[in-house]
């Protein structure tokens, strides 16, 4: 059975996987509408690095963050004088390796369903004296939900899986850093199988009963619509 350490590694992750979902929303949201709208000749350029963690290794971009925030890094200045000691073997540099490695996963269904919406509702609002903001508010997030549902659902169970960028960049400190992917790596690493099962075992069904969730309500909305 799950051990007490096993339980607050699970915790570690439903947390991590939490505040990194709503951070990624809140910045994906603008960025994800600009590349729908935008003609600008950098537009490639910005998916391409958007889209990087796709095809890059973990523990790649795990190892620049922790070289980037270590004492010694370029940002060290800039964490100093925001009066951050230090993000390195951290929560927070978690959450924020999380938010890069996982971006894609929330950027790319927002950006769809946003080029799904066409052009008409928007233009229909306009004629009728809605202004770029009150347009997205009241038009484009009301139909925009099922995306917004995918996003959510994909950013949360990608960053509870995660595990290269979580090793480099918060090592594994037990009650702070030490997530369930690492746990069950330590279990299997000292042979011991059984732990290893009932934690992937967990993190198994939870992860299907999330992906159930979005295809249930993508059939719902897709019956409903026809």
């Amino acid at each position: 059975m799950l051990s007490p350490e096993d339980l607050s590694a699970f915790a570690i992750s439903l947390r991590l996987a939490a505040v990194t979902t709503m951070i990624l929303l809140l910045l994906a949201s603008p960025l994800a509408w600009w590349l729908s709208q935008t003609r600008s000749r950098f537009r490639s350029i910005i998916e391409a690095l958007v889209a990087l963690p796709l095809v890059l290794p973990p523990t790649v971009l795990g190892f620049y963050l922790l070289l980037g925030l270590s004492p010694t890094g370029p940002f060290a200045g800039a964490l100093e004088t925001l009066g951050i000691d230090r993000l390195a073997f951290s929560f927070q540099g978690l959450v924020l390796g999380s938010v890069i490695y996982s971006l894609p996963f929330v950027v790319q269904p927002l950006q769809n369903s946003f080029y799904a919406l066409g052009k008409r509702p928007l233009e229909v609002a306009a004629t009728l004296g809605a202004g770029p903001l009150h347009r997205f508010i009241h038009v484009v997030l009301p139909l925009s939900k099922l995306g917004y549902l995918t996003a959510a659902v994909l950013g949360f169970a990608h960053t509870l899986g995660e595990f290269g960028v979580v090793l480099m960049i918060g090592g594994n400190i037990p009650g702070e850093t030490h997530v369930v992917s690492i746990a069950i790596y330590d279990h299997v690493e000292a042979l011991e199988y059984s732990q290893a099962h009932w934690l992937s075992a967990a993190l198994l069904a939870l992860s299907f009963i999330v992906l159930l969730v979005v295809y249930s309500t993508n059939k719902h909305f897709t019956l409903v619509r026809s």
